[in-house]
């Protein structure tokens, strides 16, 4: 008797033996086979939600002019604000990775989209340049650095453990998808009726993706019985990790003891500098002042978004092939070559070489993200996810020192051509930053319990 079948899963007898070895809830190889992997439907999920809440990112540029006009702040007021949210974004990441390890990923990220639309929201009853701060730079700025990269980090190494390169670019490139989906309707909004519409129009995309994330997402391949996509071994879900806060600084002191995390962190931080701090920020107002159309310029934004998923998803697949640094020093290379001919091209209608600058410009946008996070996930380990936050959140103070030095520039010359100058020629240190990294072997352990 002791031999009789224990007990059956999806129709296959299991002995004794094998019940001790297989988990109770997951499926037989065969079927594993014929079915789509549940990894691919979280990714989507993921991808979904961060195109929903890339449409506040989209909004800043476009306000900039309006804001300047109806209230009379200055350019460098408005970038403050600015400045704090991108500030913010960063900041607050790695927090939010390990908010996420605490109390999972459908809680922090359904919170941070409910902030995100209270901020906009709030902004449209806004009379001082505080409340704008305080909105759109501190509200807004907090619930977007816990949907910041970190979010897809923290999905790409819990669901995948082959593929990662693809998957990190294909998430990537939802922020440039929400951008190409939202940014030519903004503007048209901002153009024909006003900033205020655009702002509650923001509000409701983030709040519309929350039901989705909290039904769908789901935090661990062990909370529906499945490995990781690659995996050989079932993986148990994780206790989860008390003292969120704790850790992220634990973490931030033990890579800041090593050469990697500076030169990642550097190189970042001039990656945004010359992204969303300056052609995110400043793109729009600087092709108005060459008397461009809000929505001619805004449209070029939006391509910028098309090219910006083909070369994030292709920065995928090549990081999963090929050494990401030198991959990311042809990036940044290539990035301030075209920021050096941009002050050329500006002009009141778009012609060829503008067209030209935009599709090659895309299609470096956020393509250094997939091998910069294969470099921490390479030097980090298990705390990859924490420590490319904080690699982020210098990507994001990069980007906040350009998108209000942009603006304080253009008062103090009535021009933004020293800043493209400027940024392209970082984008060149940038890329010998990159270079000078060792390349590691193996993975590190935890840097924190």
């Amino acid at each position: 008797m002791r031999d009789l079948p224990r007990g059956k899963l999806y129709g296959v007898t299991q002995t004794s033996e094998t019940a001790a070895e297989v988990p109770e809830d997951s499926e037989p190889a065969a079927r594993r086979r014929r079915r789509v992997h549940r990894a691919w439907f979280v990714a989507a999920v993921t991808f979904v939600t961060i195109i929903g809440a890339a449409a506040f990112r989209s909004l800043p540029g476009l306000l900039i002019d309006p804001l300047h006009q109806e209230y009379g702040w200055s350019r460098g007021t408005i970038g403050a604000a600015v400045s704090v949210n991108l500030a913010l974004y960063g900041l607050t990441a790695p927090f939010a990775a390990a908010l996420m390890d605490r109390f999972g990923i459908r809680r922090v990220v359904a919170a941070a989209l409910t902030v995100i639309a209270i901020g906009s929201g709030v902004t449209v009853w806004m009379t001082t340049a505080w409340q704008l701060l305080l909105c759109w730079g501190l509200l807004v700025g907090l619930g977007s650095g816990s949907m910041a990269l970190a979010f897809a980090a923290t999905v790409t190494n819990r669901w995948f453990t082959t593929r990662r390169g693809l998957v990190t670019g294909i998430l990537t490139a939802a922020s440039a998808s929400g951008q190409l989906i939202f940014l030519p309707l903004l503007a048209r909004i901002v153009d024909r009726y006003d900033w205020r519409p655009a702002a509650v129009t923001v509000a409701l995309a983030a709040l519309v993706v929350v039901p989705f994330v909290w039904i769908l997402l789901r935090d661990h391949p062990a909370d529906v019985g499945l490995r990781p996509y690659g995996a050989k071994e079932f993986v148990p879900k994780p206790e989860p990790v008390p003292g969120a806060a704790r850790r992220a600084v634990a973490v931030l002191f033990s890579a800041a003891r090593t050469g990697p995390f500076w030169l990642l962190a550097g190189s970042f931080a001039i990656c945004g500098a010359s992204t969303n701090g300056l052609v995110q920020t400043h793109f729009v107002p600087a092709a108005h002042d060459h008397d461009m159309p809000i929505t001619a310029a805004a449209s070029l934004l939006a391509v910028i978004g098309v090219f910006d998923v083909i070369g994030t998803v292709a920065s995928g697949w090549f990081t999963d092939r090929f050494e990401s640094r030198r991959l990311l020093a042809v990036y940044y290379a290539l990035r301030g070559i075209s920021l050096l001919f941009l002050p050329l091209l500006l002009a009141p209608d778009v012609h060829p070489p503008m067209v030209f600058f935009i599709v090659f410009y895309g299609l470096d946008w956020v393509a250094t993200v997939p091998p910069t996070l294969a470099l921490c996930r390479e030097h980090y380990g298990e705390d990859s996810a924490i420590v490319f936050g904080w690699v982020l959140a210098a990507h994001q103070v990069g980007a906040a020192l350009v998108a209000f030095l942009g603006g304080v520039a253009r008062d103090a010359f009535g021009s933004y051509d020293v800043v493209w100058v400027a940024s392209g020629a970082l984008c060149a240190a940038a890329a010998l930053m990159v270079l000078v990294i060792r390349r590691r072997a193996a993975v590190t352990p935890a840097l924190a319990a």
